[in-house]
């Protein structure tokens, strides 16, 4: 029997599909054993800390990869960082193959005046704040103004506006970091503004997350119906159009013609808007606006423009991989040719094909990328799997370890009629997770 080890950096859904891509494939004659690889003490990726608390659903994938965890020959290694703890180098001598699906954790910048004042916040840092991820508690986010602008017309910005105009009420049930829920509950926050640069008909939403928003409770949603409509003679006029397309602007009409409850709190989404500056003194106080028009399919801009009073600005305008060393990155992506990036490394999900899709994109990607693999296996190595890599001492976080954390967040959430109380500080859950 052929036995590889196989090295996955990255315990996202990226991550745990393409182990599960490996446990399918095995069978009498080859067979893979699969280490999972987390820089965090937690595994699940954006599952846990992108996923917004007010989508629960969406994170019952988890329960999936549980099961991928319990197969023979998966283990766990959490607190292990690629470029600290072990480098892509030894990994590469260490194992048969190894998968980078690092993400890409890095939020891109809007390029213009006054992005550098306070309270100008990328998505890539607010998301994970209000999602209790360790490394952004200290995230300085002050929702003392009326009127937030959140830049981008994908479903991460809607994710992020829909958690700023929703009734904090409304959260309770949910796994809302702590220290989020109670910024929110203060929030003085009643109009958040969605602006994207291109129009209706171009938006990266979703018709799910569009239909989900006017059963907020205690928010009205509203759209200008003059844009849906020229986008929907646009359209008519390209003949046959995508149904994801259609299905977009149907899901526009409808908020544009629901009935509005008539409360304070209102979420409004523009288009044809880019930001051109951000004014303040030191802190945002303004943002100006080109106003665009399409020609021929295209965002045009013109000569003008509009401002809004605001003292908060998210963008979310994509992401970007991270660049270790020895990778190259190009256009926010690690650089690889169908997955293959060099000698016996390879790369999965958004690292790869960059921040696109939606969590079951990844397990299709996943098991192409792995028959790649599979195609290209060689007799396996005498490989020694990274126990001979890591340092003598370092505090791992194993399956077991996990299981430890996870259960003692669950608990307390229970006590409180939560799904979970999510642990935030770093030190704390390696001491909740570290088998004695």
């Amino acid at each position: 029997m052929m036995i590889y080890k196989v090295a996955i950096i990255g315990a996202g859904p990226a991550g745990y599909f393409t182990a599960q891509a490996f446990q399918k494939a095995q069978n009498a004659r080859t067979k893979f054993i699969i280490d999972l690889i987390e820089r965090l003490p937690t595994p699940w990726g954006l599952v846990r800390s992108g996923v917004a608390p007010d989508h629960p659903k969406i994170k019952t994938v988890s329960k999936v990869f549980e099961k991928i965890a319990k197969e023979d020959g998966f283990r766990l290694f959490a607190n292990v960082e690629l470029g600290k703890d072990v480098s892509l180098k030894d990994l590469r001598e260490a194992y048969d193959v190894v998968v980078l699906a690092t993400g890409s954790p890095t939020g891109r910048k809007l390029g213009i005046k006054g992005e550098d004042l306070l309270n100008c916040i990328s998505a890539a840092d607010f998301i994970p704040w209000y999602n209790a991820h360790p490394d952004f508690t200290d995230v300085k986010a002050d929702l003392n103004t009326d009127t937030a602008v959140v830049i981008g017309a994908g479903n991460v910005a809607m994710d992020v506006a829909r958690m700023l105009a929703i009734d904090p009420r409304e959260l309770d049930r949910t796994d809302t970091a702590e220290h989020a829920l109670g910024a929110f509950k203060s929030s003085k926050i009643r109009r958040v503004i969605i602006c994207g640069r291109r129009g209706p008909e171009h938006a990266a939403f979703t018709a799910p997350e569009l239909r989900d928003l006017p059963k907020l409770e205690n928010t009205d949603v509203y759209i200008d119906k003059v844009q849906i409509k020229e986008a929907n003679l646009r359209i008519d006029k390209m003949g046959e159009v995508e149904k994801d397309l259609k299905n977009n602007l149907e899901a526009m009409k409808l908020i544009e013609s629901h009935m509005k409850k008539g409360v304070e709190r209102r979420l409004e989404i523009k288009f044809l808007s880019t930001p051109i500056e951000i004014k303040g003194n030191k802190k945002v106080e303004e943002i100006v606006f080109r106003i665009n028009e399409i020609k021929d399919g295209k965002a045009i801009a013109t000569d003008k423009t509009f401002s809004i009073k605001t003292g908060l600005v998210i963008t979310a305008i994509g992401y970007d991989a991270f660049e270790y060393p020895g990778i190259k990155v190009e256009n926010g992506r690690i650089s690889n040719i169908a997955g293959h990036v060099e000698h016996n490394v390879y790369v999965t999900g958004w690292a790869k094909r960059g921040p696109v899709g939606v969590i079951g994109t990844n397990k299709s990607e996943s098991s192409n990328v792995v028959e790649l693999i599979i195609k290209n296996l060689k007799k396996p190595k005498k490989t020694l799997g990274i126990e001979a890599i890591l340092k003598s001492g370092h505090q791992v976080i194993d399956q077991v370890g996990w299981e430890k954390i996870n259960a003692s967040e669950v608990i307390s959430g229970e006590l409180v009629g939560k799904p979970r109380i999510k642990e935030a500080d770093w030190k704390r859950l390696i001491s909740l997770g570290t088998t004695l």
